[in-house]
Formats: structure tokens, C-alpha cells, sequence
């Protein structure tokens, strides 16, 4: 990976961490999540008149991605009502990374070096301590079966879009049809379209900077997607986790024990290790 790539994936889980930050704040998160889904699908679509439709290769890819989507979604709201976010977020993207690496392997061929897998192994080993953090949190089984299904998901969600993108011919075209479709499929998920709209109309203003920030996430890691190893460039997007421990401490006075930031040092030294992937 070059520098670019890295510093668009590092920005890409800043932005991540700072969307998901402002939605968790927000008196209702599952409107505010809908309503800046819908507000980014329709910031996208009048810009497919300037990049044009993705390459019909890359459909196969983006409607997988679509589905898996959903799953994500409902595993996550499942895993959040028995355990914790904190607990819960850092282990289904660390199992995340820990099956993208052999999936891309498999599927693109990528050989990683040897520094890239310690790079990644470290990014996996900060996430770990990061949930491990969060003590007295006992994981029932139920929890742990909603966090294999979404970590699976996640991985399936990575490669899909890192495969789409690469066939789409344009990282923008790609990631706006997607936001659209996501959108879409949120609100047939949700059902009552008309109750979603008024939700979405009250909470726009609030929902647009939040949907600038995802949409400008995920077109940054699109665009390293259809370049570098997926990999490596997943492990550093799931830095996410790292920035919203950064959040948390700065902002909401969260306390900084010596495990977290043994965690935030082991993804620090990751990075470089990663540019060498």
C-alpha cells in the first residue's frame, strides 16, 4: 500500500467513528441511522449523472453486498440487545479482518508479506483488548452466535464491495448505486414507507452531515479497495474502533485504562507494518 492508500483508509475509519459516534448520541439513533441513509442515497444519485451507472459486471457484486447489508444490520441490533456496544463492535470487526485475510487470499490471490500479516494480527490483537476492556461483561450464547453471524457478514460485506468496485469502472458510480440500494432496502426491511419519509423529513438537517460523513467514508475506502490488497486495507479501516475510543475518552470522559491504551498503541505500530503489506 502507498501512502495515499493509507492515509484514505485511516480517514475513511476516522469519518466511520465519527458518524457512529454522532448516531449512538442522538435521542433516537434508529431514525437518525435511516434518515441519513436516505439523506446520502439522495445526495449520490444526481452526482450518477456526472459519473454515470457502474459496469454491469460489478451488479452481481453490488446487489450480494446489498443483501449482506441487511443481515449486518440485524445481527448488530440483535448482538446490541444482549451485550454492549463496546463489547460487541471491536469482536464482530476483529473476526471481520481474521476471515477477510484468508477470503481475499482464496478469492483474489492476494499474497500478503510477512509484515502485513503481523500488521494485521496487531490490528486484530488491539480490537480483542479493546472489547476485553469493557469489564464484567459476560457474553451469553445467544450474543455470541448474533457476533459470528455479523462477523461473518462484515467479511462478506468487505469482499463483495472490494470485488464490485474493482469491475465497476469507477469507485463513485459504485458507491452511490450502493448508498441508494442500501437505502432501499432499509426502508422495505422497516416497511411503512410513508411513516419512514416523515421520519426522514424531521430529521434531515441532522442527518446531513452525518450522511456527508458515511458517504465520504465509504467512497474513500471504495477507492482503496479498487487498488490495494483488501486485507490490509479492511484491518485499517477497522481502526474505526481505536478512533471511537479516542472519542469517547476526548469527548464523553470515558476512562483511559492502561488496556485501552495498550490497545491504541498496538494499532498505531500496525500502520506501518501495514504499508509494507
Amino acid at each position: 500500500m502507498d501512502s495515499w492508500q493509507v492515509a484514505a483508509a485511516l480517514l475513511s475509519a476516522a469519518l466511520h467513528a465519527g458518524w457512529n459516534a454522532a448516531v449512538k448520541s442522538h435521542a433516537r439513533p434508529a431514525e437518525i441511522m435511516t434518515a441519513q441513509m436516505a439523506v446520502g442515497a439522495m445526495l449520490g444519485l444526481p452526482l450518477l449523472l456526472w459519473t454515470g451507472l457502474p459496469a454491469p459486471a460489478s451488479l452481481p457484486w453490488l446487489a450480494g453486498s446489498t443483501c449482506i447489508n441487511l443481515v449486518i444490520v440485524t445481527a448488530l441490533l440483535r448482538t446490541y440487545s444482549l451485550i454492549g456496544f463496546g463489547t460487541a463492535y471491536p469482536m464482530v470487526r476483529a473476526l471481520s479482518v481474521m476471515l477477510v485475510t484468508p477470503a481475499a487470499a482464496f478469492i483474489s490471490g492476494e499474497v500478503l508479506s510477512g509484515y502485513g500479516l503481523l500488521g494485521i494480527g496487531l490490528i486484530v490483537a488491539s480490537l480483542f483488548l479493546l472489547a476485553a476492556s469493557s469489564r464484567g461483561v459476560a457474553v451469553p450464547p445467544k450474543a455470541l452466535f448474533w457476533m459470528l453471524l455479523a462477523g461473518l457478514a462484515t467479511a462478506g460485506y468487505v469482499l463483495c464491495d472490494a470485488q464490485g468496485v474493482r469491475r465497476a469502472g469507477s469507485p463513485l458510480a459504485y458507491g452511490f448505486v450502493v448508498s441508494a440500494t442500501n437505502a432501499a432496502a432499509m426502508f422495505v426491511y422497516q416497511g411503512v414507507a410513508a411513516r419512514q419519509w416523515r421520519s426522514v423529513a424531521g430529521h434531515a438537517r441532522a442527518a446531513l452531515p452525518i450522511a456527508v460523513a458515511s458517504t465520504a467514508s465509504y467512497l474513500l475506502i471504495l477507492w482503496v479497495w479498487s487498488q490495494a490488497p483488501v486485507a490490509p486495507a479492511s484491518a485499517l479501516r477497522d481502526t474505526s474502533s481505536i478512533f471511537a475510543l479516542v472519542i469517547a475518552i476526548v469527548w464523553l470522559h470515558e476512562p483511559f485504562t492502561r488496556l485501552r491504551l495498550f490497545a491504541i498503541l498496538l494499532s498505531v505500530a500496525a500502520v506501518p507494518l501495514l504499508r509494507l503489506a
